[in-house]
């Protein structure tokens, strides 16, 4: 191990459990699992619940950024200046995972030594979604997308019921009692939300439906309907994105984007 994070492992950090860090705790909770990572080769268990790639994935971050902490003279020591590593670190990875790695660590999301484009002009919010499936795509210029309730700007409105009803159903599978498992999760559907299985974690997501406005696509029953659809199915197919919009209706929150197709979505 590297003698400067031996040093600021020493000094500074104390076995923490890093999803519930914040500031100074959380530059302290990544030095200790880079330290532990340099010994096991383990990622910590409860990252997943965080971000969208495998734990294979995972594994790679933390060599890149062991290897990152190792050669910063000084290592970082203030939330912002790990933040900083972390990002320019990785930033040709996925933005969800980057985002869900300094959200698990308590991090701020931008740090000012890092370079960030701004939004377009009007753009209300962002969309950070788990990976795309293919059943989702039922024509070409409408998709059903789900993000994770551990994002912050969704964990703050889970209904009670609906995190509640996920409790409980995860009790009912353990149980292995799936008939009520079965039905707590159609009421967690019926409430616009869904239990998705990724990489063997169970995430708690919510239920949006994109429609592009301004494109009129035919449906897939009409002529070029399945090439229509095929081609909008490409674009998306098990992959994560970044959506960008100005408006979200009220019916079965239903987003209309307004931006042109270019700056339509991040990958």
């Amino acid at each position: 191990m590297g003698n400067a994070l031996r040093l600021l492992y020493s000094h500074c950090c104390k076995p923490t459990t890093a999803g519930d860090s914040q500031g100074k705790d959380g530059v302290s909770a990544l030095s200790h699992d880079l330290f532990q990572f340099d010994i096991t080769s383990q990622v910590p268990e409860g990252l997943s619940y965080h971000v969208v790639s495998s734990k294979k994935a995972q594994a790679n971050w933390y060599r890149k950024l062991l290897d990152a902490w190792r050669e910063a003279k000084p290592p970082p020591k203030t939330p912002e200046e790990a933040s900083s590593l972390v990002i320019q670190t990785l930033k040709r990875h996925q933005k969800a995972d980057v985002k869900g790695l300094l959200a698990y660590y308590g991090l701020p999301q931008q740090s000012s030594a890092s370079a960030t484009t701004s939004l377009p002009q009007g753009v209300k919010f962002e969309l950070q979604t788990l990976p795309v499936d293919t059943k989702a795509v039922p024509d070409g210029d409408t998709i059903t997308v789900y993000v994770s309730t551990t994002d912050p700007r969704e964990s703050l409105n889970v209904p009670r019921d609906v995190q509640s009803a996920a409790d409980q159903r995860s009790r009912a599978r353990a149980a292995k009692n799936y008939t009520k498992a079965d039905e707590l999760h159609k009421k967690i559907i019926d409430s616009g939300y869904r239990v998705l299985n990724l990489q063997n974690q169970e995430i708690l997501a919510r239920k949006y439906r994109i429609r592009l406005r301004g494109i009129d696509a035919p449906e897939s029953s009409m002529p070029y309907g399945k090439e229509a659809k095929e081609s909008w199915l490409s674009l998306f197919r098990g992959n994560v994105y970044e959506f960008l919009s100005m408006m979200k209706t009220n019916m079965a929150a239903v987003l209309v984007i307004y931006t042109a197709m270019a700056n339509l979505f991040r990958k």
